[in-house]
């Protein structure tokens, strides 16, 4: 099913929606940095995403469904399984012995499903429609598995324990296992923490970068799950002293996971804590990550050189990675070698050479490097620089013409130029290779159930000696996220309502900060000024900061002020 260009154009011209003169603009734009109208137009404020979702049914002569409301069977809703539907952004709802009716938020998303048996009827539908049928997932899932839990315990609990059983084998302890890293799966957690108290075992799930209680367990299982997990990482059984870590793929829903188990001594044995990676990753872009407005703009500018290095920056789990893998799967065309060095592979990306660090046997980041320069590579990148030779290599390859991507651990974009200096890099080499630094935080996305709410003047005053809004003003209403006469005193922020039980937020959202090594700020770097300085002219030239980037998503009602001032100013 192809959507035409061209239709989509006439019917938003038509219906009022956009001029023609801007719709003119904008696939001039898109013509030239090759993205869709559609998203551009949602980028840009003069569509909302389910406004343009309707638009795009209305072209393709498909219906626009709204399943807020909608109870669907649970044997429909499994046709498509949770992590396909989560990932995908597909649901199904309604089944005849020959059809199958499912709801997206993109066409494309037909691709990633079979059913032999039915005949697929595509419709399109909104966000918050889309998450009221994934909810149900949960809801439903979570008794299945909360009885599964509460049926395996029952069974271990009858049974007459023997000492010298091998439990961790018993059929009843291995479901317990899976069934606690299903769920958590199911609930969209990274992380599973597995905790022993002095009288039970807690198990907590990170949603949305948040610690739940999930689970409590009989303290007797403690050595035997922890024996489980392992023997699936294969640690050693009877190291009880020394932390271990180890990994280990598993196959669920036909998807491969990658699990990083981490076992730590604690006062009332080990506590197990998994991480959760998908081996196979699609679908990213920049637009979904939330970089938008400059930021977007500065980063798309930045992937059309053909050499220099782009850097990303934060806090570990600020997204860096995600980040990196968003730029090298939009860089990595045909024609190009694309290789990567990590640590670990997080994700495999078909067509690009991914190559796993090992230090014990010396397989470090600066060895393969050197040997990936033998190997005639167009892209490169090396998921985090530790140390000067692995900075030096890749500002030389830079160099020679090679695109090169990676990540540095700091708190923005400008301090991260102050890494390589402590690195002992010359000034000269990282004006000359360094093109962009893309500094980066995680704040929750806030929900559908949301409400509108204004500023009081003290509000106002307060936030204003944490934020230059004068400079944030301008940013909004050249975006077209305000009027062009809007003051910040009935410009509205939100909030979830507070009858919202589920907590109001959904997913994470990435806050960004883009520096573009500008002839300006080269010099800069050159005569050694300091990062204040440094991020001063950066900000003349149009930089947008973390917190302001913060403050525009806030007004958007992406995220809310609580998110971005918690994270920015620990």
């Amino acid at each position: 099913m192809h959507l035409d260009t061209r239709q989509l154009k006439n019917f938003i011209i038509d219906s009022g929606l956009v001029s023609r003169a801007v719709l003119d603009r904008i696939e001039k734009e898109g013509e030239e940095k090759n993205r869709y109208v559609g998203d551009i137009l949602v980028s840009e404020g003069f569509l909302s995403e389910d406004d343009m979702r309707r638009a795009e049914a209305y072209v393709l002569g498909i219906s626009f469904v709204d399943l807020k409301d909608t109870e669907i069977d649970f044997d429909v809703l499994s046709c498509i399984s949770e992590p396909v539907a989560r990932t995908q952004h597909i649901v199904s709802y309604r089944k005849t012995s020959t059809t199958l009716e499912v709801a997206m938020l993109n066409i494309n998303a037909l691709q990633f499903i079979t059913v032999s048996t039915h005949t697929i009827l595509p419709r399109l539908t909104s966000k918050e429609s889309l998450r009221s049928a994934l909810l149900q997932y949960q809801k439903k899932l979570k008794i299945k598995f909360g009885d599964i839990i509460k049926r395996e315990v029952g069974v271990i609990n009858n049974e007459q324990l023997i000492i010298n059983k091998k439990l961790t084998e018993d059929a009843s302890m291995i479901k317990i296992v899976e069934t606690i890293i299903e769920h958590a799966l199911i609930q969209g957690a990274s992380d599973i923490h597995i905790e022993p108290q002095s009288n039970e075992i807690i198990v907590r799930y990170r949603i949305d970068s948040m610690l739940h209680d999930a689970i409590v367990l009989p303290k007797k299982l403690g050595p035997w799950i922890l024996t489980r997990i392992k023997i699936l990482a294969n640690l050693k059984l009877d190291e009880q002293q020394l932390p271990q870590d180890g990994q280990c793929i598993i196959v669920l829903n036909n998807e491969k996971i990658l699990f990083c188990i981490s076992v730590l001594p604690v006062y009332y044995g080990e506590k197990i804590v998994i991480h959760f990676l998908r081996e196979i990753v699609t679908g990213w872009t920049l637009e979904n990550m939330g970089l938008q407005g400059r930021n977007l703009e500065s980063v798309y500018s930045a992937l059309k050189q053909k050499s220099g290095i782009i850097l990303t920056t934060g806090p570990a789990k600020s997204g860096t990675t995600t980040t990196l893998y968003t730029l090298i799967d939009i860089l990595n065309k045909p024609g190009t070698n694309t290789c990567t060095i990590e640590d670990p592979i997080e994700h495999h990306i078909p067509h690009i050479s991914q190559t796993q660090i090992k230090i014990d046997i010396g397989r470090t980041f600066s060895n393969v490097l050197r040997s990936l320069m033998h190997q005639d590579p167009d892209i490169i990148m090396v998921s985090e620089i530790f140390d000067e030779e692995t900075a030096y290599l890749m500002m030389n390859a830079a160099r020679t013409g090679c695109t090169m991507l990676s990540a540095l651990h700091d708190d923005s974009s400008v301090k991260a130029l102050g890494q390589f200096a402590h690195l002992g890099i010359p000034r000269e080499l990282i004006a000359n290779t360094v093109t962009i630094i893309i500094g980066q935080r995680l704040v929750r996305r806030l929900g559908d159930i949301k409400e509108q709410y204004f500023l009081t003047a003290d509000e106002i005053t307060t936030l204003r000696k944490i934020v230059d809004l004068d400079r944030v003003l301008p940013v909004l209403k050249e975006e077209r996220i305000v009027s062009l006469d809007g003051e910040w005193a009935t410009i509205p922020f939100y909030r979830p309502k507070t009858s919202n039980k589920e907590g109001g937020y959904t997913g994470l959202v990435g806050l960004y900060e883009v520096l573009k090594i500008s002839p300006t700020i080269r010099d800069l770097i050159l005569k050694g000024a300091h990062s204040s300085e440094i991020e001063d002219h950066a900000k003349k030239e149009g930089m947008v900061t973390l917190l302001e980037d913060g403050i525009i998503k806030a007004v958007q009602g992406i995220t809310t002020l609580q998110e971005i001032l918690g994270p920015l100013h620990k």
